[in-house]
């Protein structure tokens, strides 16, 4: 059931209405939302609820065993038994192709064939959100950063609630289980702001996403040795918006449904193609997920305070995991090391600018004497938009790793950028207007949304109405036919 579709609208208004006759009544509401959620992810494989059961059960258990067991030895056994239980099962449905299939190439490459099952096995959907849910609530809990629930069905409902089931954003349980013992409220407000967020997800995904996919993405990366070097430099550029407004909208998207059910959600991005820095941008992309890794796997490892070195290192090891999270394959584990060595080396780099920085100011020496890294750093610093056009063009290029099918076609795409051919063929002016219209709607202040809300609120019942039903009218027309996935369903 995807959220662009008549479909889901009638659902949605049908969940909307009940939901809120029973907002005196929160152990039926949580009950019935529930239900309705499990409906959900029903609707796309049946067969898959005992898997979501089963994820829920085994955190909702941890939880109350670590409530009854305070030795420390005990604690660490359960939070590793239900961490490594999360795990198996993601890894079992997720990886173990990708593994099995690794182990038998280089079988081959070393002369020891073997004929090695395969599983013919599908992917959950939503798996990789749901499982770093229930990791995170476990691992809360032996922090102490929260207290277990006693009531299974807040448990059940935060690791199931269908507005981010499938594609997140990953919610907290410290930030979503409180709020369902609060009576909700729907105030002008909250319905302005959660039908804005709306509006907003629904035109990234159905016309910006969409469009791109269909106009420039998809044709130049299944064949990238038939376009031109300006083709594919502009498509990497392309497919970095269209995942932008893919994911993003899901989110915004997912956040208003939420909010017009009376529950907050934190936001998963924020304008992160505007970022001067591959660390500003990584803290503005799919946050949900760098605060989640950041807290639960670089900070355990302790980088940081063991040296340089070290915190290099975890950098690498994250970032990693990051790709190898996106999916099972090796253009992924290259495209998370390759952000985790950008990280890197942007951070050495500003890190011997400020040493010599100092230690120029201190010994005064004179600009023409000092070392070619502070002058060019000086230079740099004169060109405001320096930065982001570094960055910006980085993370487009390497995304190629992210988008491209296989090594293969990897090869084939930089290849291709290589040969300097400046004959477009796809990258037309609508397509021209999309990219860089989208840039630029980056550098909007954060508060723009905010202001569109509250003028909305502003507005009589029926003319708001009006507007909203005009809007959605207006984003189905201009769209192209049919409403694809979202990208992030696969992951």
């Amino acid at each position: 059931m995807l959220f662009p579709t008549l479909e889901f609208g009638l659902f949605f208004m049908l969940v909307f209405g009940i939901s809120w006759t029973l907002s005196d009544r929160l152990d039926l509401r949580k009950l019935f939302l529930l239900g309705v959620s499990y409906f959900f992810y029903g609707f796309w494989d049946w067969r898959f609820l005992a898997l979501l059961f089963a994820s829920s059960c085994i955190n909702y258990l941890a939880g109350l065993a670590l409530s009854y067991e305070r030795r420390s030895a005990g604690r660490k056994w359960i939070v590793a038994t239900a961490i490594v239980a999360n795990l198996a099962i993601l890894g079992f449905f997720k990886y173990f192709g990708f593994f099995v299939t690794s182990i038998s190439e280089v079988l081959v490459a070393v002369g020891l064939a073997r004929d090695i099952p395969l599983l013919n096995i599908i992917l959950p959907i939503g798996i990789s959100f749901f499982t770093f849910q229930g990791i995170s609530y476990v691992i809360d809990i032996y922090r102490d950063d929260i207290k277990p629930v006693r009531n299974p069905l807040d448990l059940f409902l935060y690791i199931s609630f269908f507005p981010q089931l499938v594609a997140g954003p990953i919610v907290r349980a410290s930030d979503f289980l409180p709020q369902l013992n609060v009576r909700p409220k729907l105030t002008s407000e909250t319905v302005s702001f959660g039908f804005l967020l709306i509006l907003v997800g629904l035109f990234k995904k159905v016309v910006v996403a969409s469009y791109l996919a269909t106009e420039i993405v998809d044709d130049v990366f299944s064949m990238p040795d038939a376009y031109s070097s300006l083709d594919l430099y502009f498509a990497a550029h392309a497919f970095v918006v269209q995942i932008y407004c893919d994911f993003s909208g899901y989110s915004d998207i997912a956040i208003g449904v939420a909010a017009l059910l009376g529950y907050t959600f934190k936001k998963n991005f924020d304008r992160p193609l505007s970022a001067s820095s591959l660390q500003e941008l990584w803290q503005r992309w799919h946050i949900s997920l760098t605060s989640w890794l950041r807290d639960y796997l670089y900070r355990p490892l302790k980088g940081a305070k063991r040296g340089k070195s070290h915190m290099y290192r975890n950098l690498v090891i994250t970032m990693m995991v990051a790709g190898l999270w996106h999916g099972a394959a090796w253009t992924f584990i290259i495209w998370g090391t390759l952000q985790g060595l950008m990280l890197i080396g942007e951070r050495w780099l500003k890190g011997e600018v400020r040493q010599q920085q100092r230690d120029a100011d201190e010994n005064a020496v004179p600009m023409s004497e000092r070392s070619p890294l502070l002058r060019a750093a000086a230079q740099v610093s004169r060109i405001p938009m320096f930065g982001w056009i570094v960055t910006l063009n980085a993370f487009a290029l390497t995304s190629v790793f992210f988008r491209a099918a296989d090594l293969s076609t990897v090869s084939a795409y930089f290849y291709g950028l290589l040969q300097f051919t400046m004959s477009p063929e796809v990258f037309t002016p609508f397509v021209a207007i999309l990219i860089f219209g989208s840039i630029a709607a980056q550098f909007r202040s954060p508060e723009t949304l905010v202001q569109y809300a509250r003028t909305l609120r502003k507005l009589k019942p029926m003319t708001a109405g009006v507007f909203m039903g005009l809007a959605l009218l207006t984003i189905e027309m201009i769209g192209p036919d049919g409403v694809a996935p979202f990208i992030y369903f696969q992951f």
